[in-house]
């Protein structure tokens, strides 16, 4: 197995390549050893994902980091840990669940400003930078070189204002964030206007965008890493859902769609730790 600090290293290093790199999302054990056999270079935890699994509507910081642990440990590949708005309002506070994340075994970890209070969704300009001044501060503190992502939560959340959007990003790019994030972008015009203004590495999440868009597009529009999150998780659930109908209709034709056993145990035969 690779140390951490070493799948620190390798994750710094794909976002300095020119090209853009994948990242997709699995939820356990297995759906990360089955992306990994599919010779994706890093993974990304979701929060939504380990809520898909658990049947909840969301998640605990508990829950997050047994996910992350489990993940990274499975895996050889570098594993970003999607620690939502850090389960705390305060600053060092939040900023402690970084370092809960690098003890879990993360290469990397993101944090973000949005509250969690459907009253007042995102935190306020000057809050938002504060907390990101403190996972920087405690991410250049940790024992491997952790890829910290700030994630500027607007357009998720109804505040589709791209001027105030890239004003955080940038601020958090000036507090120190290694790589910069702004879900629910659509088109290849508004990741264009945003990568334009950045400086960092910009991670863009596909569950929100325009789905005829390619990699080769991203890649042109300045885009430096990939994502789906909880997207993954989402269509296995649609497609368990809709052969579960079928099953209670009396009918069976899902089973020509099924992954092969062979297949599933090639993925899953590698032991953690060899």
């Amino acid at each position: 197995m690779i140390p951490q600090a070493g799948k620190a290293a390798i994750f710094r290093e794909l976002h300095a390549r020119q090209r853009p790199f994948l990242i997709p999302n699995p939820w356990d054990r297995g759906s990360a050893l089955i992306l990994e056999s599919m010779g994706f270079e890093a993974l990304a935890t979701t929060s939504l994902g380990v809520a898909n699994m658990l049947g909840q509507k969301g998640v605990t910081l508990k829950q997050v980091l047994d996910n992350c642990r489990e993940i990274s440990e499975a895996t050889r590949l570098p594993v970003n840990a999607d620690m939502e708005n850090g389960f705390a309002d305060a600053p060092r506070e939040a900023a402690q669940a970084i370092r809960l994340a690098c003890e879990h075994g993360a290469a990397g970890g993101s944090i973000e400003d949005a509250t969690g209070d459907v009253r007042k969704p995102i935190y306020d300009f000057n809050l938002a930078v504060e907390r990101v001044q403190a996972a920087v501060e405690v991410a250049r503190a940790l024992p491997v070189p952790f890829v910290l992502t700030a994630r500027a939560e607007n357009f998720l959340h109804g505040r589709r204002d791209m001027d105030d959007t890239i004003r955080r990003l940038q601020a958090f790019e000036e507090a120190g964030a290694d790589v910069l994030y702004a879900p629910g972008l659509h088109s290849l015009a508004e990741i264009r206007t945003v990568t334009s203004a950045l400086k960092k590495p910009f991670n863009h999440v596909m569950g929100f965008s325009d789905p005829s868009i390619t990699l080769e597009q991203l890649g042109a529009a300045g885009v430096r890493r990939v994502s789906i999150g909880g997207g993954l998780s989402r269509v296995a659930l649609k497609a368990f859902m809709g052969a579960a109908r079928q099953m209670r209709e009396g009918r069976f034709g899902f089973i020509a769609d099924m992954a092969s056993v062979a297949e599933l145990r090639s993925a899953f035969a590698r032991s953690p730790n060899s």
